[in-house]
């Protein structure tokens, strides 16, 4: 109700601030037409032209009555106060009107209270940093590390994007990182106790996904957080966001099980088909971008997925090189493959 009143005060007083200027205009204009005839009191040399007289017309000088009637008549009225209204300008007068400009007073500087200048600045706190922005953050990371290879996610990449860059400018990179390192360690942990939960004849398999579905979540999760990457981890911590958090999958996982994997993984080679090509290709890959060092443990298996990994071979090698190649073909013979 008091918003209406208001509306309605400011509308009429807008209204008959125009009233007031048209016939102030309207005056004008016709005193232009028939200027009056100078007072004999003024001296030929002072007179003014009808625009000079406009010059000078206060706006409160006016009174609401006809064209004629509201025309101020004699000498020209002295300047207007510093709250006047300058009704027309001729363009010679411009340093004049310059001069007859109010100074600004203290009273009409704008005062910006401490409210005002966080909303103009757009600040983010650390209690709205933990309150609004990780958890937003923390649920995006979530479902991008429990999603299976093909998966939908409904989540706004430009939102989290948005959340991310905004932490940055707001100087919140290191807890961000912080928070980011303690989310996937956690998480990767408990994968770690699942598979050595797994029974022998899953191992290798359960490996398998847990690999691929935290690698096809980084390809997620690393152009998230790369403003972060840019600005924190580059240059203040001389790294690389992706190379930090293969290495937190290579610590708290592979390093974990490497030993009770690389023996099931020489049995199935010995045994062709006991585990399908495509996922002892994925392992041995995985394992090798992991930690390239590991070849050494098992040289053979390595070779077979990754080239250039044995020594080039040799004239005098070529027979044994004969050998493992007829006893691959036995094998295969006797598990139902023809030639």
């Amino acid at each position: 109700m008091e918003e209406s009143m208001e509306e309605e005060e400011g509308g009429s007083y807008e209204a008959m601030m125009d009233d007031q200027n048209h016939n102030n205009w309207e005056a004008a204009v016709e005193g232009f037409r028939q200027p009056p005839p100078p007072s004999p009191s003024i001296p030929a040399p002072a007179r003014e032209t009808p625009g000079g007289q406009l010059l000078a017309m206060p706006a409160v000088s006016v009174d609401r009555k006809g064209p004629k009637e509201g025309l101020p008549m004699g000498p020209p009225p002295p300047p207007p106060e510093a709250n006047g209204v300058i009704m027309m300008l001729k363009s010679g007068d411009a340093a004049s009107v310059a001069k007859a400009a109010p100074a600004p007073t203290p009273g009409s500087t704008i005062n910006i209270n401490t409210s005002t200048s966080k909303f103009l600045m757009n600040v983010i706190t650390i209690e709205d940093y933990k309150s609004t922005y990780w958890p937003k953050l923390d649920g995006a990371i979530d479902q991008l590390l429990t999603q299976s290879p093909g998966d939908y996610i409904p989540i706004s990449y430009e939102q989290i994007y948005s959340c991310v860059y905004k932490c940055v400018c707001q100087q919140h990179s290191e807890q961000m990182y912080s928070d980011l390192i303690k989310k996937i360690t956690n998480h990767l942990e408990r994968v770690s106790k699942e598979l050595q939960a797994s029974p022998p004849d899953l191992y290798i398999e359960r490996f398998n996904i847990a690999l691929g579905q935290y690698m096809g979540a980084l390809q997620s999760i690393v152009p998230l957080f790369i403003y972060m990457n840019k600005f924190y981890i580059e240059t203040k911590l001389n790294r690389d966001l992706k190379d930090d958090l293969i290495k937190l999958f290579t610590e708290h996982v592979a390093e974990k099980h490497i030993y009770s994997l690389m023996p099931l993984l020489l049995e199935a080679q010995s045994t062709p088909f006991q585990v399908t090509p495509s996922t002892m290709a994925n392992i041995v890959k995985g394992l090798y971008t992991l930690r390239p060092e590991w070849v050494q443990m098992a040289p053979t298996l390595f070779s077979k997925f990754i080239p250039n990994i044995l020594p080039r071979a040799v004239e005098s090698e070529l027979s044994e090189y004969a050998a493992q190649d007829q006893k691959l073909q036995r094998e295969l013979i006797q598990n139902g493959f023809t030639r």
